[in-house]
């Protein structure tokens, strides 16, 4: 194995996505993702990617955005614990918050969910700081079109863009083209698939 200079890694994390995954292991496995774990395992997974000894990899930032309820909204909804419990979970692993308040709308078919410039927020942060950090990886965890242009933007920085996904129920839902554009996409189920056991290792049972 070649021997490399120790390398950085950025972590971005689309919350709505995250939730999504969260929500399919809920219901398929009563199980979610245990986040020290998978942080651990990112590094190990770029290093089997580039042939190289992971103990170089170091995730040095860690984000993640999301849309959350305003207190009144979620004590209402009887969604305050949840929220604090997984908030917890980010704190413990040095994951940086960023929230914008979510809206809702009534019409006649009831309540719509807003959740207004969560992706360019999220796109225009992890841009600033690929710049101005020169992270040599950043791993965005997301299935969105949208950051299909954040991919090549990044990629024009000459940094390596890993999309890091987990399809649990296997709807093909990550977006082609975010595929395509990213440098490398590792999509966790095909993992699993085939080391059943990766499951028991990157996930809490509930």
């Amino acid at each position: 194995m070649a021997n490399f200079e120790n390398k950085s890694i950025g972590v971005f994390i689309d919350g709505g996505y995250f939730a999504k995954v969260n929500e399919a292991l809920e219901r398929q496995m009563k199980m979610s993702v245990n986040i020290k774990a998978l942080f651990r395992f990112i590094p190990e997974l770029i290093g089997q990617q580039d042939d190289m000894d992971s103990k170089k990899l170091f995730i040095t930032e860690s984000h993640y955005y999301r849309g959350r309820y305003r207190v009144n909204d979620a004590q209402n909804k009887h969604l305050l614990f949840s929220e604090r419990l997984f908030e917890d979970s980010l704190i413990e692993n040095d994951i940086i918050i960023h929230y914008k308040h979510l809206r809702e709308v009534h019409g006649s078919h009831g309540p719509t969910v807003i959740e207004k410039g969560i992706d360019t927020w999220f796109a225009l942060d992890t841009y600033e700081m690929t710049l101005y950090r020169d992270f040599d990886y950043v791993v965005l965890i997301s299935g969105d079109a949208d950051h299909e242009m954040l991919a090549k933007k990044l990629k024009a920085l000459k940094t390596h863009v890993i999309l890091l996904t987990w399809d649990p129920a296997d709807t093909g839902s990550t977006s082609r083209l975010l595929s395509e554009e990213a440098c490398t996409h590792i999509e966790l189920k095909k993992l699993t698939d085939k080391d059943p056991s990766l499951i028991k290792r990157l996930c809490n049972q509930l």
